[in-house]
């Protein structure tokens, strides 16, 4: 009995194996990560819970009437022999029992009928008689590992029709006994035998979005509160996780501080969410009148069209329909969905009279008395516990306003910064490396299971990518190189021509690591105009001291600079940057006028860390909830 004065479960029952701590079952990757299979808990009892991946039916025959007993006649007074009684043949004896050994060579081999389809008088119990009985076999998953578990439950522990019990998404908790498989061709050595059912949440089939078969990851960005439970997305965000600690444990173990920098920001660069209150519900209300409408649809009924459209769809891919009706369907919906497109394009330009101008607002009236965005970066203030406790580091949200919706961009990414005090470009570099081979290799050492899941759907070059990675040093040149080695391409032609000074577009980079270098490389010392107004002007005044690391298919993945610490320079700059309102800049101006050091430091873009170790083809599948362009369903 604990402080509290409850007995623990497994206090009481030493027999069972250790709960998983703050949860009263035992994960399955408890018993499934084992090098034996789970092997060694046979006979041992537990408690289970997850969600239905997969489930089969197996209906119990019923056993034979027992025969009649017979009973020999009491002797008779009169001494004389008594009447024959009823003969009972050896055929009728063995065809009773014809049923019983039937179900055992069922249950031996395997096998059995299975019903996964139930008659509906069966389920419906409009007979008289009782629901007929099931043993169902269900395949379960709680998310802790990558692998199911076999429960085998006897529908009668279950108020629940069998129907539904089956029904994928359905959440079962268990309790029971390990045991071995009695088929020989079971996946795994062990399953749960259960004994009862503690809890069942169901699911309504007609309406859950999920399928046995399996759905693309751009039909799931639509579910995104359903979709951690498909193998693929479970097995990323696994990773996404294991990435996450490894961050944390590399810049931990090589004595960098943890340091939390503010999402709201006064200062920054580039195209930036404004925070305000200013806008109250009057505006809210005026931006609601303009309803575009094209031959008497509204964008609102033509999106509901498209949400019909596509649950159709999913419903037509689960109950099997023949492939004719479902292409019908998907064309249908196109149709929908690019007259959907059309709405929104006429309609934007007739919002956007709405929007009120930023130098026609008195900000200070606002709630912080003055201009306020979503940060772009928290490397500016890394800078100020970087000038005093040397070596910091932050991992938070970065948000970006560009209109752009494409495969390597959203709205909302998380970013891993650093900022190291008496540190130069070179040392940043070093320090790039040396994180990102860090990651490559933790995920190859800690996350096996799941690695050779996604490579096996998704990849299957990974592993190998990533041992590769792990293992090599990483390629270093300046940009003036990137262009030379551009400008000397004979077998393809770019879109935006290789001259120096243009900043390197995605299809720049995928040429010189996916063609020309065929692995990871670090850019140098780009030309000022297309880096941050604070990183270090170099000798040359021409470049700056700023480099990104490139990664085959995924493109930039950590960016880095050395900051400029001279005070005249960096005031110099931010001028040249026309940045009216310099008054926001005197704290960072601050640092240098008091105390000023050398520092650089890195930004690692977890997203695309992720599609990397992954080899995810959209970056909006890399994150639990991806907020882009014109998309934030919830």
């Amino acid at each position: 009995m604990d402080s509290h004065g409850k007995t623990h479960h497994e206090d009481a029952s030493p027999n069972l194996i250790p709960l998983s701590k703050y949860s009263n079952r035992v994960e399955l990757k408890t018993l499934l990560e084992q090098s034996d299979g789970g092997a060694g808990f046979l006979g041992k009892r537990v408690v289970v819970g997850g969600w239905v991946k997969s489930s089969r039916a197996v209906k119990k025959e019923s056993l034979p009437p027992p025969p009649p007993e017979v009973f020999p006649p009491p002797p008779s007074s009169g001494g004389s022999q008594a009447s024959p009684t009823p003969s009972v043949s050896c055929t009728e004896i063995i065809n009773s029992r014809m049923n019983i050994f039937r179900k055992l060579f069922d249950v031996l081999s395997g096998g059995g009928k299975t019903y996964p389809i139930f008659e509906k008088h069966d389920l419906a119990g409009q007979k008289a008689t009782s629901p007929p009985e099931y043993i169902i076999h269900f395949q379960i998953n709680d998310g802790s590992y990558v692998s199911t578990l076999q429960v085998i439950v006897d529908s009668v522990l279950s108020s629940v029709p069998a129907t539904q019990l089956m029904a994928l998404g359905t959440c079962i908790v268990a309790e029971g006994v390990l045991r071995q498989p009695l088929a020989a061709s079971a996946k795994h050595v062990i399953e749960l035998e259960a004994e009862k059912l503690l809890h069942v949440g169901t699911v309504d089939p007609d309406k859950y979005p999920l399928s046995k078969k399996q759905l693309p990851l751009h039909m799931l960005r639509d579910h995104s509160h359903f979709r951690p439970r498909t193998t693929t997305v479970g097995s990323v965000t696994r990773v996404h996780s294991a990435l996450t600690l490894a961050s944390h444990t590399f810049l931990q173990n090589n004595g960098f501080q943890y340091v939390q920098v503010p999402v709201i920001t006064t200062t920054g660069v580039g195209e930036m969410f404004r925070v305000t209150t200013l806008l109250g519900e009057d505006d809210d209300k005026d931006e609601k009148k303009h309803v575009n409408e094209k031959d008497g649809f509204s964008i609102d009924t033509v999106k509901a069209a498209v949400k019909e459209k596509t649950r159709l769809i999913d419903h037509l891919k689960r109950t099997d329909s023949n492939r004719e009706a479902v292409v019908a369907a998907v064309y249908d919906l196109k149709k929908t969905s690019d007259l959907a497109s059309q709405l929104e394009i006429k309609q934007r330009p007739k919002a956007s009279s709405t929007l009120i101008k930023p130098e026609k607002v008195d900000f200070s009236k606002d709630f912080f008395g003055c201009e306020a965005y979503l940060t772009v970066s928290g490397r500016l203030h890394l800078e100020s516990y970087a000038s005093a406790l040397g070596k910091v580091y932050t991992f938070g949200p970065r948000f970006v306003a560009d209109k752009i919706d494409s495969t390597r961009h959203l709205a909302e990414m998380w970013n891993v910064e650093t900022e190291i005090a008496f540190s130069e470009l070179d040392d940043a570099m070093d320090c790039a490396a040396e994180f990102f081979k860090f990651l490559c290799k933790y995920l190859l050492e800690n996350r096996h299971e799941d690695m050779k899941f996604i490579s096996k759907r998704v990849d299957k070059t990974i592993t190998i990518r990533l041992e590769a990675t792990a293992s090599s040093s990483i390629l270093r040149f300046s940009y003036t190189e990137a262009i030379s080695v551009l400008q000397k391409a004979t077998t393809r032609t770019f879109e935006t021509k290789p001259d120096w000074g243009v900043a390197l577009t995605e299809e720049h980079l995928s040429y010189l690591t996916d063609e020309i270098y065929k692995g990871c490389v670090i850019i140098h010392s780009y030309p000022k105009e297309v880096k941050p107004f604070y990183t270090r002007l170099n000798d040359d005044k021409n470049t700056v001291a700023a480099f990104d690391l490139v990664v085959p298919k995924v493109g930039v993945v950590i960016t880095g600079s050395q900051n400029e610490e001279r005070f005249e320079i960096l005031d110099a700059r931010i001028r040249e940057y026309g940045m009216t309102t310099k008054e926001k800049y005197e704290w960072y101006l601050d640092l240098r006028r008091h105390g000023t050091v050398k520092h650089s430091g890195i930004s690692l873009r977890m997203e695309h860390m992720l599609l990397f170790a992954t080899g995810l083809p959209d970056i909006k599948d890399t994150v639990p909830f991806p907020r882009s362009w014109g998309k934030a369903n919830n």
